[in-house]
C-alpha cells in the first residue's frame, strides 16, 4: 500500500444516515473529526437520509416500497443491505481506500467479506449486540429458532474482525466474556461530545430561550425535564411517562420536552391515558445542529434507556449542557456520569420519578447541589470526552491495521465544519 498524505477512509453505515440519533451522530461526529485532522472519509449508506453538508455520502439506490427512515430493526433492511453491498463494489472497485470502517454488524459483514476480496484492512464499530437489539425491538424473540442462526452469526463476525472499537468498557467485556473475541483485538473508543455546540443555557441571551421556550407552548413557572433521543419502549419512552405521573400526582409546576421520534402518534395517547398529556410537549424531529438550544431550556435531563449493550451518547450532550442528568442505573451509564449521575433503579418508573424530583426541585438548604452538579458533569465532558482524543485514537487504529503511520498533518487542521441536517 503506498503512503498517501492521508488516510482515504470507506465508512459503512448501514443506516439511513443522516438521522439525528444515537449510532448516526457517533458515525457524523467520527467522520468530522477525521476530516478535521485531515484525512479524507467517503461514507456508504442508504437512500433514505439527510445530507450533511462538508460530508461525502454515496447513497443506494432507492426501494420503491420504502420511503422513510429505517430506525432499528426491520425486514426491509435485507434488501437495503443487499443495496448498499452493491454500491461499496462499486465503491472499491473504482476508488482507492486505505481502510474500511464498518459500522454495526451489516457493516461490519459486509466490510469483512469485500476487505477480503479487495485486500482492504476492516475496522468494526461495534455499538451493541444485533441479536440484544433485535430482541429489544421485539423483531426477534429468545425462543424464536433464527435467534441461535443469528447468534451465531454474531459470533462469526465479532470474532473476524481484526480490531473492534467499541463505545463503552461494557461492550468490551461482553464482547471478550461473551462472544469469545480476543481481548487484544477489542479496544473502547467512548463516544464523544462537541463541547463547543454543546454547552450550558448561561451562554445563550436569555431572550432567545425564553422565545423558544414560548414557540413549544411550556407554560411560565413550570421546571423541564429533557429528553433527546428515540421514541421507544427500549428507550424507555412509556417508563418516562410514568415517572412523570407519579410526579404529576405531587406538584404540578413540571413539564417534561420530548425530543424525538418516531412513535410519536403512540405516546401522545400513552400520555393522555395516563393524564399527563397538559404537561409533555412532543416536538418530533429535532435537527441535530437546533439541539443545543432545546437541551438548554431544561432543568433537568433523563436518559431512560434499558439496554445493557448499547452505548448512550445522550448522556454526552447533556453533560456538556451542564444539566443535572437522571438516568437508569446501568454500567454505560456510571461510566460517563461517574459520581455526579442521578441513577433509578433500572425499569422502575417510581424510582426514575423519585430521581427526577431530586434534581427539579433540591432542598431548600441546598438550592444550588444539582446546579454543581450539572456543570460538574460539563468538565467532566470537556476533559474525557472530546473528539480531538478519540479522533487521534482511531488514526492509531489506522496505522495498526495497515501497517503505515500517516504523516502529521497539524497545519490542514479546519474548524468544526457546518452541521446541517434538512430533511432524526
Amino acid at each position: 500500500m503506498d503512503h498517501a498524505l492521508n488516510y482515504r477512509v470507506l465508512m459503512v453505515a448501514p443506516t439511513s444516515f443522516f438521522a439525528d440519533y444515537g449510532c448516526h451522530v457517533r458515525i457524523l461526529e467520527e467522520a468530522q473529526i477525521l476530516q478535521k485532522l485531515g484525512h479524507s472519509v467517503t461514507i456508504a449508506a442508504y437512500h433514505n437520509g439527510g445530507p450533511v453538508d462538508g460530508l461525502d455520502i454515496r447513497r443506494t439506490l432507492p426501494i420503491p416500497w420504502r420511503q422513510g427512515y429505517e430506525v432499528g430493526s426491520s425486514r426491509h433492511k435485507v434488501a437495503f443491505d443487499a443495496l448498499l453491498g452493491l454500491k461499496l463494489v462499486e465503491l472499491l472497485a473504482r476508488g482507492r481506500f486505505d481502510v474500511i470502517h464498518a459500522h454495526l454488524h451489516e457493516g461490519a459483514l459486509m466490510g469483512l467479506v469485500l476487505g477480503r476480496l479487495f485486500r482492504r484492512p476492516v475496522l468494526f464499530d461495534f455499538q451493541g449486540s444485533m441479536t440484544a437489539e433485535m430482541l429489544d425491538h421485539r423483531f426477534l424473540r429468545r425462543d424464536s429458532p433464527f435467534h441461535r442462526l443469528l447468534t451465531g452469526l454474531e459470533t462469526w463476525i465479532d470474532r473476524r474482525a481484526p480490531i473492534i472499537l467499541t463505545s463503552s468498557s461494557q461492550a468490551q467485556r461482553l464482547l471478550v466474556e461473551e462472544f469469545g473475541c480476543a481481548p487484544a483485538r477489542v479496544r473502547t473508543l467512548l463516544d464523544a461530545v462537541n463541547t463547543d455546540a454543546f454547552r450550558p443555557a448561561s451562554s445563550y441571551p436569555a431572550a432567545e430561550l425564553a422565545a423558544l421556550r414560548r414557540s413549544l407552548g411550556i407554560p411560565a413557572g413550570r421546571r423541564v425535564i429533557v429528553y433527546l433521543g428515540l421514541l421507544a419502549e427500549y428507550q424507555g419512552t412509556g417508563l418516562l411517562l410514568e415517572a412523570l405521573r407519579h410526579i404529576v400526582t405531587q406538584r404540578q409546576d413540571v413539564h417534561l420536552l420530548l425530543m424525538g421520534f418516531p412513535n410519536e402518534a403512540v405516546y401522545r395517547l400513552r400520555a393522555e391515558q395516563l393524564g399527563v398529556a397538559e404537561h409533555v410537549t412532543f416536538t418530533g424531529r429535532v435537527p441535530y445542529q437546533q439541539a443545543p438550544a432545546y437541551l438548554a431550556l431544561g432543568d433537568v435531563a433523563v436518559s431512560a434507556k434499558l439496554s445493557l449493550t448499547e452505548g448512550a451518547g445522550k448522556l454526552l450532550n447533556y453533560m456538556a449542557c451542564a444539566l443535572p442528568t437522571v438516568s437508569f442505573d446501568t454500567p454505560v451509564a456510571r461510566e460517563y456520569l461517574g459520581y455526579d449521575g442521578l441513577f433509578a433503579t433500572r425499569g422502575d418508573p417510581v424510582s426514575l420519578a423519585e430521581q427526577l424530583a431530586r434534581g427539579l426541585f433540591p432542598p431548600a438548604d441546598a438550592p444550588d447541589a444539582y446546579a454543581q452538579m450539572g456543570l460538574r458533569l460539563r468538565q467532566r465532558a470537556v476533559q474525557s470526552f472530546g473528539w480531538e482524543k478519540a479522533g487521534q485514537q482511531i488514526l492509531d487504529t489506522y496505522r495498526e491495521l495497515t501497517g503505515r503511520a500517516a504523516p502529521a498533518l497539524a497545519a490542514s487542521v479546519q474548524p468544526w465544519p457546518a452541521r446541517s441536517s434538512s430533511r432524526r
